[in-house]
């Protein structure tokens, strides 16, 4: 994706000693970046505060990391907000995150707008609140025609209940005879898949220090670079977002083969 070289030299404009942008290829950017964000609670926690204001604090991660994809000229991105399995959390935590994804989403719209980003969710919505699912379809219909930047929010989202609903479909579109097991293909299954239409990630970050999945993407990370940063969410700005980029720069992407000399 192009993007304005003023801006972006604007936007990086104060120095960091152990980074700059003159390190980053602008003509490699990755396409698509997806971030499990981790370490709101812990954040939080470590401060003597309440976990929920680590999800608070996120908030603003999570605006600047859009923010700064725009300005790289990355395709799209995408982000695990919230798993199949944190509805495990306290009720009240829950609730929490259920109206800071509806009240967070309206007051980004006007981000979105200005920088064209358009909006997609990854997941389960049905049994989100009826309010939340409001306001996302509100976000969903105002970027609908929106042409630059895709922002995927991954939200009650599991990765084998993902692959299993493809499997699902293709069994059922087989035993109707509107396919034949001869056309069951990656394609046929990455078809079916949250991620539909999107390339997959070139580059995973996940903070927090963790070295796990999560449940995410399983499918769709086969042959992504990771980056792992000790740094909570909340931490997470667009420094140790182009430290991420310099890491995925450093990599020979070989996707299972050899490169010849």
């Amino acid at each position: 994706m192009d993007f304005d070289s003023k801006k972006l030299e604007a936007y990086y404009s104060d120095a960091r000693e152990d980074i700059s942008l003159s390190e980053i290829d602008l003509d490699r950017i990755p396409s698509h970046v997806s971030i499990i964000m981790d370490g709101n609670g812990r954040w939080a926690q470590e401060r003597g505060l309440d976990r929920s204001r680590g999800h608070v604090a996120g908030v603003d991660s999570l605006r600047e990391t859009v923010t700064t994809c725009v300005r790289l000229g990355v395709d799209a991105l995408s982000v695990y907000a919230f798993s199949t399995e944190n509805w495990k959390r306290p009720q009240r935590e829950v609730n929490l995150l259920m109206h800071l994804f509806a009240t967070t989403l309206v007051k980004e719209l006007p981000l979105f707008h200005q920088e064209n980003v358009r909006l997609r969710f990854l997941g389960d919505l049905e049994a989100l609140p009826k309010e939340t699912l409001k306001v996302f379809q509100r976000g969903l219909d105002e970027t609908a025609d929106h042409t630059g930047m895709e922002f995927a929010l991954a939200v009650n989202y599991g990765s084998r209940a993902e692959i299993t609903r493809a499997a699902r479909s293709i069994a059922q579109d087989v035993a109707s005879g509107a396919l034949s097991l001869d056309d069951v293909s990656e394609e046929a299954i990455s078809s079916r898949l949250y991620t539909s239409g999107l390339p997959d990630p070139d580059l995973l970050i996940r903070t927090s220090g963790e070295l796990r999945l999560s449940n995410y993407l399983l499918w769709q990370l086969a042959y992504t670079e990771f980056y792992v940063t000790p740094k909570y969410w909340p931490d997470f700005d667009r420094w140790e977002f182009l430290r991420a980029v310099r890491a995925f720069q450093s990599r020979n992407r070989r996707f299972g083969g050899v490169v010849s000399k």
